[in-house]
């Protein structure tokens, strides 16, 4: 496995205090060594006690098709998220994420079928009671759509009050994503900001 070069990172306090101010990195290619930091003057949320899903994701979670993990393959669900005709995920972005996870405030949400193989995740940065997803994907049908059905169950059991999805997307506005303001986003985050939350499975 390939490990971070600590030369050529974004230090992981450099990292939090970004997101602490409501902006986040972004690279223009998976080659680009650099990052430009970026906010939205209308931010995309999924609002903790919203969350949906489809009848069709609840019928595959009764099966358990998947097995849930989070945090024993980060930086395969990094690189998986990354493998796309184009991406803002560079390397510099995955090594400086790594650190960041064994800091312990990158996590990652993994979906594992019945043979053992990763299916599909998501991964996002917990700071205080905010949780800010930053990419997922799938190799299996709705398996992204599972991980962030657990994603939500993590945030919604642990006390979380901020879901952060950076954009609106219409994809995301079937889990009940909507956009609110800057000025509404950042007085969450504030709020979000002065409580803690632990992102771990429910017992």
């Amino acid at each position: 496995m390939k490990s971070p070069s600590p030369n050529r990172i974004i230090p992981p306090g450099v990292l939090l205090n970004g997101y602490r101010q409501g902006i986040f990195p972004m690279s223009e290619t998976r080659d680009d060594d650099s990052v430009g930091w970026y906010s939205a003057r209308k931010r995309g949320i999924i609002p903790i006690e919203s969350f949906r899903v489809s009848s069709n994701v609840e019928r595959i979670i009764r099966q358990d098709r998947f097995e849930c993990r989070i945090d024993t393959r980060f930086r395969d669900v990094m690189i998986a998220c990354a493998d796309r005709d184009t991406t803002w995920i560079s390397d510099l972005i995955i090594d400086s994420f790594e650190v960041l996870h064994l800091a312990g405030h990158a996590h990652s949400v993994e979906m594992f079928n019945r043979d053992g193989e990763l299916a599909g995740g998501l991964y996002g940065v917990s700071l205080g009671a905010a949780f800010f997803g930053e990419s997922m994907f799938k190799e299996e049908n709705e398996a992204d759509k599972v991980a962030l059905w657990h994603c939500h169950r993590i945030l919604r059991n642990n006390g979380f009050e901020l879901w952060d999805t950076q954009f609106y997307t219409e994809h995301l506005a079937q889990f009940g994503c909507i956009e609110i303001s800057s000025e509404e986003y950042n007085a969450r985050l504030d709020k979000a900001l002065q409580k803690a939350a632990k992102f771990a499975l429910p017992e």
